[in-house]
């Protein structure tokens, strides 16, 4: 059970007709006594199989005649084209969640099964191994018994083995689903020795190369420079949450390399790049309007998952254009968690140290280092604002009233113009569409993060399972402060590019700013400016 969502994926099935068996019963709440006033509130939620609602406003007690603790069964036939199955139930915002005694009033679910409908799986659905005859038992003790004969020789190979192992720093080996571990010589290879003709681009750690294992994957290889102000502990905070979590996305971490004073990351190659280099850049890569939709869907997909529904609650902390990442189906998927930051929900959520994209950043988190997952909701309003506009959150090239896209966004609202916003590039557009994504946009960048909503329900937003919530008013960061670019010297700054946009010719600053400086120098900037 959840308060608010719970998401099921099914990997690698073979594709064809499903059938979806879902089990519920009313466990957490006994049946009430007649004539009393201490009935408990209402489970109602949403279905979605494969993306599309099955049921809607589902009450298990309701449906089981008023009762708990009696079964209520649903069967669907679905189709799997992508070779994966989601099921997803999400709170339908209906009934009490606290009276009159508090727990999760959210969706719950009992059994899940999912079996082929009118076909039989060409893929065996054993155990490997299972149902050998005796032949084969012969010859595995005959293998055996050979493998006796080479016990010389795995001495040797579990010698370099652990001579290797020693080298990998322990805290690495601590880290619990690491994933695989590559050698310097094995990443050398397949980048032809870090040959400057393979870089991507410029990612917060350092270089990124195209390279190709020796099993013919292509991979890109992420390089810690030894200049960057990231260090040990931002590599395996990196690795560790990556490996912690999965989702279709999220771009997928193979394994790394911590040999020496080099550590390495080997990501999945993305063979269309970064977003920003996809709308800001030089390429010819066109992305019409529902693609650029599915785009925002999918990465609000991928920060919910993060927030709400992985083992550990994560903020990312730097979403940007140049961090979402395009596959060749242009499906997004958020890389570079090296800025993510684990928090348990009992502990204060403040940072000690501001670290981020100037443009992107939440006001309570640039002032104060108030972190929180609703960090990650501005930014994300201000990455859909860009995919929206086809433009950086920031010109200088541009009209005074256009510099600045999130200024220019709320002039425009107030005078119900805002469809001119839309990159000019378009040639055509779902309108409503248009005006939900910047309705969403200006909510996710309220001033106050307590009125900006969470990603799952930026996601109910996009879907049109939920309304958009109106911002009547715009932020006191846009009525109170004449913003101007912000680059002085009173940030320590890094420039930098995405992982992949060194020919977009876009740059940005990274803040790398302590606690204790950061309010006071941001202030102190702003009064430079003026009021």
């Amino acid at each position: 059970m959840s308060p608010s969502s719970l998401r099921y994926y099914g990997f690698g099935l073979q594709n064809g007709n499903y059938s979806v068996k879902l089990q519920f019963a009313e466990i957490e709440y006994p049946d009430p006594l007649p004539f009393s006033w201490k009935s408990t509130g209402r489970r109602v939620f949403d279905i979605f199989i494969q993306g599309a609602l099955k049921e809607k406003d589902f009450d298990i007690r309701k449906e089981a005649g008023g009762r708990s603790l009696v079964a209520v069964v649903r069967n669907y036939t679905i189709p799997v084209t992508n070779n994966f199955i989601e099921i997803h139930f999400f709170w339908a915002g209906k009934g009490t969640c606290c009276v009159p005694n508090q727990g999760y009033y959210g969706p719950a679910i009992s059994a899940i099964s999912v079996s082929p409908f009118d076909f039989t799986p060409t893929v065996p659905n054993r155990e490997p191994g299972s149902g050998k005859s005796k032949t084969g038992l012969i010859v595995g003790v005959v293998v055996g018994i050979t493998v006796l004969g080479l016990i010389a020789a795995l001495a040797i190979l579990y010698w370099r083995h652990k001579k290797k192992m020693s080298e990998i720093d322990e805290d690495l080996l601590g880290i619990v689903d690491r994933p695989d571990i590559f050698s310097y010589a094995e990443l050398r290879t397949a980048t032809e020795a870090f040959n400057a003709g393979n870089i991507l681009g410029e990612g917060g750690y350092g270089p990124v190369y195209k390279g190709k294992l020796s099993d013919g994957r292509i991979v890109a290889v992420k390089q810690l420079a030894v200049t960057s102000h990231q260090g040990k502990r931002e590599f395996l905070t990196e690795i560790a949450t990556i490996s912690a979590v999965q989702h279709r996305n999220l771009v997928k971490l193979y394994g790394c390399c911590n040999e020496g004073n080099k550590p390495l990351l080997v990501y999945e190659y993305l063979e269309h790049g970064s977003l920003d280099q996809a709308l800001f850049g030089k390429r010819t890569l066109y992305l019409d309007w529902a693609t650029r939709f599915e785009i925002c869907l999918g990465v609000a997909r991928g920060l919910a998952y993060l927030h709400e529904e992985s083992s550990v609650r994560i903020v990312h902390r730097d979403i940007k254009a140049s961090n979402i990442l395009l596959d060749g189906d242009l499906n997004p998927k958020i890389s570079d968690f090296g800025l993510a930051k684990l928090y348990d929900d009992k502990k204060t959520h403040i940072s000690t140290k501001v670290a981020g994209t100037i443009g992107y950043l939440a006001l309570e988190y640039a002032m104060r280092g108030h972190l929180t997952e609703k960090t990650d909701v501005f930014a994300f309003g201000v990455v859909v604002l860009e995919a929206v506009a086809g433009r950086l959150n920031s010109d200088q090239t541009l009209r005074p009233e256009q510099i600045y896209l999130l200024e220019w966004a709320w002039s425009l609202y107030e005078q119900n113009r805002a469809i001119e916003l839309l990159d000019p590039k378009l040639t055509s557009y779902n309108k409503d569409q248009a005006l939900r994504l910047i309705g969403l946009s200006l909510l996710c960048t309220h001033a106050s993060p307590l009125q900006r909503p969470s990603m799952s329900r930026v996601v109910s937003m996009l879907t049109g399972d939920s309304e958009v919530s109106k911002v009547t008013t715009r932020p006191s960061y846009l009525t109170d402060w004449q913003f101007k670019e912000m680059t002085n010297n009173n940030f320590r700054t890094e420039e930098f590019s995405g992982p992949t946009s060194q020919n977009s010719g876009t740059r940005g600053v990274k803040t790398s700013v302590p606690h204790s400086e950061s309010s006071h120098l941001l202030f102190d900037s702003i009064i430079q400016e003026g009021r």
